[in-house]
């Protein structure tokens, strides 16, 4: 049974944190070795299980300290069929990994009870390929196909809603939000942005939305960016256009680096938390609708610190 599916509260206009860089924390900071980038593997491990506990515990601190909503985000990135298999997982133990994320976030909400807050939970899908630079570009019809699973195992959860991210072109997002709607499940799409503020197959941001949009009857609840920073897409933002506005939330990364040079650093990149923090709060004053606000690759609590502190004045 799931507590906000019917009724996200992150569509008001209340501001919602979320967590942060998973898997650089736990490569960089935390010296795991995450293979594939993945970290639900994490879930079948006892050490593994309490890094994540500890993680989430630490980032939803931070909003019962701001006294606002989190919403949750399972640690399902990779957890689909072909980075499953690369790990070792088969579809029935993917199946069971999915469900196994959910329950420990219904355990780590119900640790937040007293916080009077909302804490909806997502199921967190991945691009099939390479976020950055994808080798194969599906068809919707394939997406649909392919993600269908992973999304269906999620309806069966408590899940509240799905979210895809890192998304690099229109047709993997409209064949998402399609197998989102077959089983009613919210959804949230994100794309990644390269530098130019343009996705990874060259199609604008506003174009990519309007593609979904369009295919979908405009089934996405809103629409995220992720594992971009803010230097890289604030210009392409317009005020006065509807796509914008059907852009509630952002996930940026640390480093004002491109893809191709995340990919060659041999070091972790976390750029400046204040400078963040306050890239932030000008993005909200221009358009404040950006409501769901947490980080990507290279941050962690300090930089939720800092939105947090800039944006909620906690």
């Amino acid at each position: 049974m799931t507590q906000f599916s019917d009724a996200l509260p992150q569509l008001s206009r209340e501001v919602f944190l979320t967590d942060s860089g998973l898997e650089t924390e736990l490569i960089y900071n935390q010296g795991v070795d995450l293979q594939q980038f993945a970290a639900f593997p994490l879930l079948d491990d006892a050490e593994g299980m309490r890094r994540l506990r500890s993680y989430f515990a630490g980032h939803a601190a931070v909003a019962a300290r701001a006294d606002v909503g989190f919403v949750l985000e399972s640690v399902t990135w990779r957890a689909n069929s072909d980075w499953g298999a690369l790990l070792g997982y088969d579809t029935d133990a993917l199946d069971r990994i999915n469900r196994k994320t959910i329950d420990l976030l219904v355990e780590v909400r119900a640790e937040r009870a007293k916080a009077n807050r909302p804490y909806p939970i997502s199921g967190c899908l991945g691009p099939r390929d390479d976020g950055y630079a994808p080798g194969m570009l599906m068809t919707a019809e394939a997406s649909h196909a392919y993600h269908r699973p992973q999304i269906a195992t999620f309806a069966d959860t408590q899940a509240d809603l799905i979210t895809a991210m890192t998304l690099a072109y229109p047709d993997e997002a409209i064949g998402i939000a399609q197998a989102a709607r077959d089983v009613e499940m919210p959804v949230v799409l994100s794309f990644t942005l390269e530098t130019d503020g343009k996705l990874p197959d060259g199609s604008t941001l506003a174009a990519a939305i309007q593609i979904v949009d369009d295919a979908t009857d405009a089934y996405p609840a809103y629409y995220m960016i992720n594992c971009a920073h803010p230097s890289h897409f604030a210009s392409v933002l317009d005020p006065n256009a509807q796509w914008t506005g059907r852009i509630r939330a952002l996930r940026a990364n640390g480093s004002t680096k491109s893809h191709a040079e995340l990919d060659e650093a041999t070091e972790l990149d976390s750029g400046n938390p204040i400078a963040f923090g306050r890239e932030h709060a000008a993005l909200r004053s221009r358009f404040p609708h950006l409501t769901i606000l947490g980080g990507c690759c290279g941050t962690d609590l300090r930089h939720i610190e800092q939105i947090a502190t800039t944006c909620l004045g906690a």
